[in-house]
């Protein structure tokens, strides 16, 4: 297999932009109705994905919980990087904060899942699939907690809760932990089995075509040092940092690959929510989210090149 940056960005990357690009330009086109999209992908295809998922994995149950360790470590990682950069910069409060949730919580779901499946199939998925259940976790109690500000909207902070209990992906992730460990074979059950396959087949082409349709809906701003400071920890030091805690806790190179490819993933959508339902600095929070996606583009190539050379051919 060659390991040329063309090689891998036309293999892996290009067609996730190709898809992304379909869904700016049909958005410019048609205005399409980005809340019907969102709620398609976090109501029925990223739980369908989730559930197949971890039904079909190898994975042992010791070791998804050393993957929900190391994204938490990830994230307190970036939250040291980020504040250290915000005192650096002398950022006011709300800039800060806003650079705090641009590094630390990353698009694991409609980036991330295309992302690691077209890079390194099922098993990578099966991976991704804890990554995501642990940030949307994190992103409404850690986040939701680092995002409030004197300013907020009232009863913000219970709305924000409330849209972490009503996250279909920790059901579906239960649901599955508790089908594979009662032994229940659901995949002989053709009609339950085969509505499920075909929307998790779905979610890779739906995720990346919502995101296309994000960005083109999205005005970021001006270039500022902040900002280049929060891409620079995001895209370029979050995936080095990470290497280093897969080998802390042990992973095998394959799992490491996987999790380290993500973990350089741009800004997550929900940070930009958080930071509207707050009152904190939107400006900034899409701007990290619009400039990550595009510069992944290269970052995510160049990642994957020198992970496939680290891992080898069977990578």
């Amino acid at each position: 297999m060659s390991l040329s940056f063309f090689d891998i960005f036309l293999e892996v990357c290009a067609p996730i932009f190709f898809v992304v690009g379909l869904g700016w330009l049909l958005d410019r086109k048609f205005r399409l109705h980005l809340e019907t999209l969102i709620k398609l992908n976090i109501y029925l295809l990223v739980p369908a994905f989730i559930f197949a998922r971890v039904v079909d994995t190898e994975l042992s149950g010791g070791e998804a919980l050393r993957i929900v360790g190391f994204t938490v470590g990830t994230i307190a990682t970036m939250f040291v990087c980020a504040t250290v950069a915000s005192k650096a910069l002398r950022l006011p409060g709300q800039q800060g904060q806003a650079m705090r949730l641009a590094t630390m919580f990353y698009n694991c779901g409609n980036y991330g899942l295309p992302l690691v499946t077209l890079a390194f199939g099922h098993a990578g998925a099966a991976v991704q699939v804890y990554v995501l259940a642990t940030m949307n976790v994190a992103t409404f109690t850690v986040g939701l907690f680092l995002a409030q500000e004197r300013g907020e909207k009232p009863g913000a902070h219970k709305r924000a809760l409330a849209k972490m209990l009503r996250q279909p992906t920790l059901y579906a992730l239960a649901a599955g932990v508790i089908t594979r460990a009662s032994g229940w074979q659901v995949q002989q059950i053709n009609f339950l089995w085969q509505p499920l396959d075909l929307l998790q087949s779905a979610l890779v082409g739906i995720a990346l075509f919502t995101l296309g349709v994000q960005m083109s809906q999205t005005k970021p701003a001006p270039f500022a040092a902040p900002l280049w400071s929060a891409l620079g920890i995001r895209l370029v030091l979050a995936p080095m940092l990470a290497l280093g805690l897969t080998m802390l806790f042990g992973f095998p190179k394959s799992v490491s690959a996987a999790l380290v490819l993500v973990a350089g993933a741009p800004t997550a959508v929900n940070t930009a929510l958080l930071a509207h339902e707050f009152g904190g600095d939107t400006s900034f929070a899409t701007s990290a989210v619009y400039y990550s996606t595009l510069f992944s583009m290269v970052t995510t190539t160049v990642n994957l090149m020198l992970l496939r050379m680290w891992i080898g051919p069977l990578g």
